[in-house]
């Protein structure tokens, strides 16, 4: 019989995962000891290890609590645009908005997903891949539902693969104390966004032809 988690142990570990994504989003994953994230948690070694059997598997659940996190937004937002009957635009706008505002609070853990999952081995890499596709999917159909022409000829991912590309780097630039925050940043976007969007030419159009 399994020994049940002492009072606190999610709050001990998501401590030490919060370590761990700061210092590997600020000096590298490789750089970085587990000596060192032990002592930035607060805790022995032998703390640590009790929560994670190696540096990778500490890697691992970084990256893929926050995966997670943005699935289980995006079932969110769905379950919301569904009860609230949300137009299309608004849905996506509410997408962004969201992403935008987790982004702000999970910024270690998004350079560490960006960065760093490359260390992983193959199959913890295509888990969290299988993530973020459901992720680029919940975009693409959003997008589809404002441009539903463009669901048949393929374009509705790659377009919202560049809206991925307008958010997702947010943390390389945006400073928290900056005049401009993640939530003001959010209606910016959805606006450069939706009115780029609504000016995308038809699919038949020669520049977006799918190349033979």
């Amino acid at each position: 019989m399994a020994r049940p988690r002492s009072q606190g142990y999610d709050a001990q570990r998501e401590q030490l995962l919060g370590a761990a994504a700061r210092l590997f989003a600020s000096q590298g994953y490789t750089a970085t000891t587990m000596q060192q994230v032990a002592e930035a948690a607060g805790v022995g070694k032998a703390t640590l290890y009790h929560y994670v059997r190696d540096k990778p598997a500490l890697l691992a659940a970084i990256a893929g609590g926050h995966v997670a996190r943005l699935v289980a937004l995006v079932d969110e937002v769905a379950a919301e645009a569904a009860r609230e009957r949300l137009a299309p635009e608004p849905h996506l706008a509410r997408l962004i908005e969201r992403f935008l505002r987790a982004y702000a609070h999970a910024q270690n853990e998004h350079r560490v997903l960006t960065e760093d999952v490359k260390f992983l081995p193959e199959a913890e890499r295509e888990a969290l891949l299988a993530g973020q596709r459901r992720v680029v999917q919940a975009f693409a159909d959003a997008v589809a539902a404002i441009r539903p022409e463009l669901a048949p000829s393929r374009l509705a991912k790659p377009v919202a693969m560049l809206l991925f590309g307008m958010i997702n780097w947010t943390f390389t630039w945006l400073r928290a104390d900056g005049a401009l925050g993640h939530e003001a940043l959010a209606p910016l976007v959805t606006r450069l966004f939706v009115g780029g969007l609504q000016a995308l030419p038809e699919p038949a159009d020669a520049v977006l032809s799918a190349p033979r």
